[in-house]
Formats: C-alpha cells, structure tokens, sequence
C-alpha cells in the first residue's frame, strides 16, 4: 500500500506561505488601492513609502503587501503580532531599527499584524519613531480603526481599506496552487471538477489563505485515498493526476462555518442589516440577519434588546403592542431557553417588521431634550407650581390652575402647560399610521378646543 508524503523539497511551510507572492505583478487582488496608475502603486514603486494602516478581512493580503512594500523600499522588514508582543518588544524592535540606521544607513519597516489588540499605551510608543523616521510603520487590523487605534496614530498613517477577494481573484490564486511544480501542487497533476471549485470559492469566502489551506488539506487527503488497501493495491498509486471533487472537499469542511467576530466590526454590521430590515418592513430579510447572528454564536439577547430600542425608536405609538411583545421575547428566552426563546425572539422580530412605523416619539423626544439642554432654565409657571404649605400658596403658586377633570371632556381647553417662552411650540406629530393616526385625530381635537377657548378670551 502506498502512502507517500507530499514532497516540496523540505519545504515544510503551508501552501498559503509557499504561494506568498514576491513581486507586485503577482499580487491579487485589491486593485482599487494598487493597480496601475494608482497612488499607492507608484509610491510602492518608486521606493517612497509611508505609513499606513492596512484595514480588511482575513486573507486578502495585508501581511503580504507590507513585505512587498518592504522589499521595493530597500527597508529591512521587522514583523510584531500584537498577540504576543509587549512594551518590551516594541521597544527592542525600536532599538534594533535606530542601530539599523545609523551602522548601516538602512530603513526599517516595521510591521505589526493585529495591531488593534495593543492597548493606547503601547501603540503611544510607537509615535515619536514614526515621527522621527526611524521606522516606517505598517499596522495591519481586521477591526475599524476609528475604534481600534487612537487618534495620534491615525494622524501619522494613511487608512487603506481592503476587500474581500473576488471569485476571479480566487481562481487566479486556486490556478497558481494546482499548476506551480515548484511551491504549488503542480506535480501531482490534479484537477478539480466545476462543483468542487464552485464549493471551494464559497467556502473560502473572498479570503485566499483559507482557500489555500483547504486545498492542500484536499490534495492530502486524495493522496491518502489513493493508497486505501482495496486487494488490488500494486504499491504505485500516489496519487498523481487525481480529481479533486466536492465530496473530496465536503469531508474537510462538512458546512460552511458563518463569518462572525462577536463585538466586532461584522457584528455591528448584522445587527445594523437586522435594525433597517425591520424598520424596513422586511420580515424574511429580519429573520436572515438574526439566523445570521445566531449561526455565528451570537448572543440572541442582545437581538432581544435590539427589538426594545426598534419598538420604541421606529415604532412608537403607531402600535404600542410591539414594545410589550418585545419584552415578552425577552422574558420568554430567560424563562424557558435558548430553543423556545430564540423562537420567541423570531416571532417579535416578524410581528415588529409588519408592525406601521412612527418616529414620532422618537424626533420629538430627541428635540426637547435638545431644547433642555441649549435653552436656559425657564421657570415653572405659577399655576403649576406645587403648593404644600401656606407660605407658598401666598406666593400665588398653585393658583389659577384647573383641574382637567373638572373640565368638559376632562380637558381644559386652552390651558399651556409649558413655559410662556415655548408656549407656541409644537413638537410631537403623530403619524397616520397604524393607532398613531387616532392620536394624531385626538390631537387635533384638542388643538381645536385651545383655538376656540383662545378666541372666545380675546372676545371677553
């Protein structure tokens, strides 16, 4: 039976480090930011460098990009993962560049992978260095910078986002993979079937490390196969010129694993598809967003506390139900369980996307608490001043007041319960959606009655 190893000439490196490109001209991806004709790729090629944060996902080529930077800068490339890397480290790191420059007159560029994960302190220490020259610095982060990284940072390098990689990228870099003879798995002569590469581009999912990986895992394992003992085995068979096929690649990954950072910067990004789909009236887009959230184990109570804010902000008195329903959600998921309660979370999540939608509270709230705050402190007016004792009733508070359920309807009509100042302010408007338009007609009723009692004082 035969078995035999992969052989790349001792290099025992993963394929995705083997395939690491050396040269601009191999590099995929990301053409926005260094395609031809582009700033960044004449700084890159004209060796003057600058620093910069590399913002993206996983597998679209920050690490790589840095080094070629480094090496068309004629720069010595000094790598730190915030991982595992301390003040100490960093300060080393600053020492070995500022010997570099002045023994042998050389750049240094130093990268640091993760670089969200050191806390302002440590990333305070790379300042005055970036700032002097001594380095040049490249921090690469898959989480926003805008909250990751601190203002003086971000002040000295240049943000660069990048993308996903396409499906076009992914075939170029799965084409090198099966037909390099040297790093790539060129000499097993392999092939693979439409439906397996259609499989692999999803599962990879615009990352081409994770590509990578499972297709060497896949050549492993058709390697493998090849040398199963069936009673006929002549001991020749390694595998070469086999077909790499969808049930080859479905026993390396049997589903495809939801991309999710919980608190990070695609979380924030579901719950705010799940918000607007909901505000948006979209129940099956609703459902999608939260099945998403929860497949990438995330916390259903925070989805929970979502549809409380939903039900307050963007519906309102258009259907009071929904805020009641919203808690039940809640309370049903800590009394009974994830497997009811995310049901239950479901239901409000529906009921709340068909529900009529008002802002109305929502704006006028947001207005008069501006208006509390900016304007100055008007007095109470005296009539609706408390009046516990004898002293403050002498000083006229309380009087003059009437009480609505004295008045015709319980309302007294043209009574202002706000200050003179803001008497004729108008703030909340109700909606003619949903219950909201029977308190937009009471409201109106009302304004009614104030008008007509205002007249009827200017007649006496």
């Amino acid at each position: 039976m035969a078995n035999l190893p992969l052989d790349f000439s001792d290099d025992i490196r993963p394929l995705a480090a083997r395939l690491r490109p050396l040269t601009l001209a191999d590099y995929v991806g990301q053409q926005h930011l260094i395609g031809p004709g582009t700033a960044l790729n004449q700084a890159i090629v004209a060796g003057k460098v600058f620093s910069l944060i590399l913002w993206g996902p996983p597998g679209t080529g920050k690490t790589t990009l840095a080094e070629l930077i480094a090496r068309h800068a004629d720069a010595k490339l000094q790598k730190l993962s915030a991982v595992t890397s301390g003040v100490k480290d960093i300060r080393q790191a600053i020492a070995d560049a500022q010997q570099r420059q002045q023994q042998y007159q050389q750049r240094t560029l130093l990268f640091v992978d993760e670089v969200h994960r050191f806390n302002k302190a440590q990333q305070d220490a790379f300042l005055p260095y970036i700032e002097d020259g001594t380095i040049i610095f490249i921090g690469a982060t898959t989480e926003n910078p805008a909250f990751a990284l601190n203002n003086a940072i971000l002040s000295r390098a240049r943000v660069c986002v990048l993308k996903n990689l396409t499906d076009d990228d992914l075939r170029q870099v799965l084409q090198r993979a099966l037909t390099d003879t040297e790093l790539g798995l060129g000499a097993m002569q392999l092939t693979i079937t439409a439906d397996a590469e259609q499989l692999l581009l999803q599962l990879a999912n615009g990352d081409a490390r994770k590509l990578l990986n499972i297709i060497e895992q896949a050549a492993e394992l058709s390697q493998a196969d090849s040398g199963t003992d069936t009673g006929t085995d002549t001991g020749t068979d390694t595998g070469i010129g086999r077909q790499l096929t969808a049930a080859i690649i479905k026993q390396i990954v049997p589903r495809q694993l939801p991309g999710f950072d919980n608190q990070g910067d695609m979380f924030y990004d579901l719950i705010s598809a799940f918000h607007k789909s909901v505000r948006g009236s979209d129940p099956d887009a609703a459902l999608y967003w939260y099945c998403r959230i929860l497949a990438g184990g995330g916390d259903p109570l925070y989805v929970a506390r979502r549809l409380l804010a939903i039900a307050s902000e963007d519906i309102g008195n258009a259907d009071p139900r929904a805020l009641t329903l919203a808690l039940n959600a809640w309370d049903t998921f800590s009394r009974v369980g994830p497997a009811e309660g995310e049901r239950a979370i479901a239901q409000a999540a529906v009921y709340l996307a068909l529900a009529p939608k008002s802002n109305a509270v929502y704006t006028a709230f947001n207005q008069m608490r501006q208006l509390a705050e900016e304007l100055p402190d008007y007095p109470v007016p005296l009539h609706l001043r408390n009046a516990p004792s004898k002293l403050q009733k002498q000083m006229g508070h309380g009087e003059g007041y009437r009480y609505a359920h004295n008045e015709p309807g319980a309302y007294a009509a043209g009574e202002c319960y706000l200050p003179p100042e803001l008497a004729d302010k108008q703030f909340y408007q109700p909606s003619d959606r949903g219950m909201e338009k029977q308190l937009a007609e009471k409201l109106r009723y009302l304004r009614q009655l104030d008008a007509q009692s205002s007249q009827q004082r200017h007649k006496e």
